[in-house]
């Protein structure tokens, strides 16, 4: 078992009646109308231009998909079962960090060695699985600064090597986030990874201006206020040079006040309206049939209001990171099993209905951990309201 943090739950079903508690299924907003999925879009993992069809399908239906960090098999399996029961695609996601907790935290991480293998046995695992659910999935992997580009270079070799083998890379689509540098040297990093990655069919996400807050190793708790708006400018430059990668394909982390954590109302100032000036800009230069050129990535999504997320995917915006609200939605289904059968899990032997009563069926560990999937899976139907991603498929 792969382990992961994730959402709060009602009741379990492991196959032991005595302990289940019936939860009721998350009710789901009435459907919106939405154009036919296209037909290269299947269940499974989805990549190279079915994966390009599907973003475009979310952005001329004014969805976003929602995208995790998972931890274990899981964080995985909440991620599915939410996907399966608010009918709509589901990105899983991996990050350094996660991908090292994956391999073992004991295992050798040399070289990041430990990062990589997680990493690709956690896209492995959901590869087995994916189809078993009926929708599409995206395998993606997370911010990447420079000092960890070992890592990013390890997912590419594995990438290049499924490739050989299958005639797709084993992910989706990756990220680097090199916005702390001038946009020169990250401009020009992207489009020589994106060239390498075009070859084998990988998008490319990367992040222009810097999401705010903490998050799984990246810490920009402290970082100038200006650099949390991106201006216009700076996004058509990444726009131009990226679009003469032959083949290329990639998505944009744009930062309009993001701030990765959930903070007290009024401590974030989202401005989305930054997303459709940039839309506007690019397609005023280039002399552009289109509205919106440039596919978005919302990062810093937990806590915000359903009013700035909508606006956000009215400009384009295709993918809304969750972390935070998952982690705790995970921890609180584990929190509400150990509260209501705190006397079973006391000792092995000896329990409110006897003091020679055995208490395994109560502290197998798939207890407290479907608890947990349960409770993720229904925050991220919560979360698939929010984004406009119910009955799209």
């Amino acid at each position: 078992m792969l382990s992961l943090v994730a959402v709060g739950s009602q009741g379990l079903n492991v196959g032991v009646s005595s302990v289940t508690t019936p939860r009721a299924a998350p009710k789901m907003e009435a459907a919106a109308t939405v154009t036919p999925l296209p037909a290269s879009v299947k269940a499974g993992v989805v990549t190279g231009e079915a994966l390009w069809d599907l973003l475009e399908h979310a952005k001329a239906n004014k969805y976003a998909i929602p995208a995790v960090n998972v931890v274990s098999s899981c964080s995985i399996s909440a991620c599915l079962e939410a996907a399966k029961e608010y009918k709509g695609p589901m990105i899983v996601q991996f990050s350094r960090g996660g991908g090292q907790f994956i391999a073992g935290k004991a295992a050798n991480n040399d070289g990041d060695a430990a990062c990589i293998a997680g990493c690709v046995a956690g896209a492995l695992h959901t590869r087995a699985v994916a189809e078993l659910y009926g929708v599409p999935v995206i395998l993606h992997t997370d911010h990447c600064m420079r000092s960890w580009l070992p890592w990013f270079d390890g997912l590419l070799d594995a990438n290049e090597k499924y490739f050989e083998t299958n005639g797709e890379p084993l992910f989706s689509s990756h990220m680097l986030d090199l916005s702390e540098e001038p946009i020169e040297e990250n401009i020009a990093t992207c489009v020589d990874y994106l060239t390498r990655m075009s070859k084998v069919n990988l998008l490319l996400e990367m992040e222009l201006g810097v999401t705010g807050g903490e998050e799984d190793g990246v810490d920009n708790s402290d970082v100038d206020s200006s650099k949390l708006y991106t201006q216009p400018e700076e996004v058509y430059e990444v726009y131009k040079a990226l679009s003469k990668v032959e083949g290329g394909r990639f998505t944009i982390a744009a930062a309009f006040g993001n701030v990765h954590g959930v903070y007290a109302p009024g401590n974030v100032e989202l401005t989305p309206e930054i997303l459709h000036n940039c839309q506007k800009y690019i397609k005023e230069q280039e002399s552009l049939d289109i509205d919106k050129p440039c596919s978005f990535v919302f990062h810093g999504g937990s806590g915000s209001s359903r009013e700035d997320i909508r606006y956000a995917i009215e400009a384009g915006t295709i993918k809304m990171n969750i972390d935070t609200d998952t982690q705790w939605s995970f921890w609180d289904g584990i929190r509400e099993y150990e509260a209501k059968f705190r006397p079973f899990l006391q000792g092995q032997i000896g329990n409110p209905e006897g003091e020679t009563k055995p208490n395994k069926k109560y502290y197998d560990p798939r207890m407290p951990l479907r608890s947990g999937e349960q409770s993720m899976a229904k925050r991220l139907c919560e979360a698939a309201e929010d984004l406009n991603c119910i009955n799209v498929l």
